[in-house]
């Protein structure tokens, strides 16, 4: 999805690369996801812990204002659909305009029925150019309140996308929440380059006051107006929310992967780790990923939040611990893990080369399945092709490195009584981590 929204932009003018910010466990997949659409050189602002979206947007404009001429901010999510590209190019120029003139655009969504799961702006009923001025923006109402707001069709739901000059929106923050330009500006300041990445420093930005942007500006400022848009849009913001965008089968299931059902209707089954078989239900979203299984009513779906929280709190390493780990040389796969030994597979991307490195307490073996890999195995420098194999003994030095420009994975079985990926002592490392 950060893809789709990336390429939605393909046809606008004078864009320059993109800002993007995200959390550090996210760096090399969205290094990844942006190469495989030919964005090469997009700035990537690492935060090292969430602090909602008005640090994060804070982030981007302060680091605009650093090496541009106070660019013209698109703020938008990586996990929104819009399936009318060409009316939402249309309200992105009428949303300049008005950025151009120093006020704060903000997106509203036409809504298509009283919708209770946005928050609402409501506008004022005379615009001009194309936008309105913010009377006001509300949570997200009940039933009975959002088919009022519907009726009165003056009504918007809360995209959550902006537009606005970096210097407009620095200026504003500064009048309603100081507090937040203050901490950014020191984790800019203070921030350092890591391979492609710049890491905002971490003591500046846990200071920073956690609030969204609407909390945070938009709801105290007289500096908003908001163009309508009609795009076919939809925040994927939950399981049920892909439901209502997916293709449906005759009995209303929206099916992925190896799913078999009967007597099932109007589910989201989503089988991607295992085959999922359903016997009479309905109106369920199921999820099957290779660290978690999710089983919920399609109206509860949003409270899986609330499992989150709860994993946080029972400090469980499923809120933070995935199978597939990126790299900057590609990714892992944890495909089992047991008592002294864990297998993994490795993918390693045409050109990328691991750290020369060794392990004090495991060995490893490695077996190609995929390409051709070039190794180092202590004084032994040799090439193995699929189906080959070496084995490293505890306390090794040894590289990999894929000098073709196919794909090399490889299963490596790891076995010591220790498998914590911090036993590494690095000697060499093309891509500046830290070496021991």
């Amino acid at each position: 999805m950060l893809q789709e929204t990336l390429l939605r932009l393909n046809g606008l003018d004078n864009l320059a690369e993109p800002i993007i910010v995200c959390n550090i466990e996210h760096r090399f997949l969205v290094a990844e996801q942006c190469q495989q659409i030919d964005i090469n050189n997009p700035t990537i602002l690492l935060e090292p812990i969430g602090r909602n979206t008005a640090p994060a947007i804070a982030a981007a404009a302060l680091q605009s204002l650093k090496h541009l001429d106070d660019a013209t901010l698109l703020v938008l999510s990586a996990d929104h659909i819009i399936q009318d590209t060409a009316a939402f190019h249309g309200a992105i120029d009428i949303a300049n305009r008005q950025a151009q003139s120093g006020k704060l655009a903000t997106f509203g969504i036409v809504p298509t029925d009283a919708n209770t799961g946005y928050g609402y702006i409501k506008s004022s009923k005379e615009g001009a150019d194309g936008a309105y001025k913010v009377e006001k923006f509300v949570e997200k109402p009940d039933t009975e309140t959002a088919q009022s707001y519907l009726k009165q069709g003056n009504y918007l739901w809360n995209s959550g996308m902006f537009m606005f000059k970096a210097s407009v929106l620095i200026n504003e923050l500064n009048l309603y929440s100081p507090d937040i330009v203050v901490a950014v500006g020191k984790a800019i300041d203070n921030a350092t380059q890591d391979l492609d990445f710049i890491r905002l420093d971490k003591q500046a930005f846990e200071a920073s006051p956690s609030d969204s942007i609407d909390y945070a500006l938009m709801e105290k400022s007289d500096n908003v107006v908001v163009v309508p848009l009609d795009a076919k849009w939809n925040d994927i913001g939950t399981w049920s929310a892909l439901y209502d965008i997916g293709t449906k089968d005759k009995n209303g299931n929206v099916i992925k992967g190896d799913v078999f059902t009967e007597d099932t209707t109007n589910s989201y089954i989503n089988a991607s780790n295992h085959m999922i078989a359903t016997i009479g239900v309905q109106d369920l979203v199921i999820v099957d990923t290779p660290n978690a299984t999710l089983i919920s009513s399609k109206n509860k779906a949003h409270k899986v939040k609330t499992i989150v929280q709860r994993l946080q709190q029972q400090g469980r390493e499923e809120q933070f611990c995935h199978r597939k780990v990126y790299r900057p040389w590609g990714w892992y796969d944890s495909i089992e893990t047991g008592m002294n030994f864990q297998v993994k597979r490795l993918h390693i991307n045409p050109g990328a080369k691991l750290s020369l490195q060794m392990h004090h307490k495991r060995a490893e073996h490695w077996v190609v399945v995929i390409g051709t890999a070039s190794v180092i195995n202590g004084d032994q420098a040799f090439t193995l092709g699929v189906g080959e194999s070496t084995y490293i003994p505890i306390g090794t030095t040894h590289g990999l490195e894929n000098q073709t420009n196919e794909q090399l994975e490889i299963i490596e079985v790891q076995s010591g009584v220790y498998l914590g990926e911090d036993d590494i002592v690095r000697f060499e490392d093309i891509y500046g981590r830290e070496k021991s």
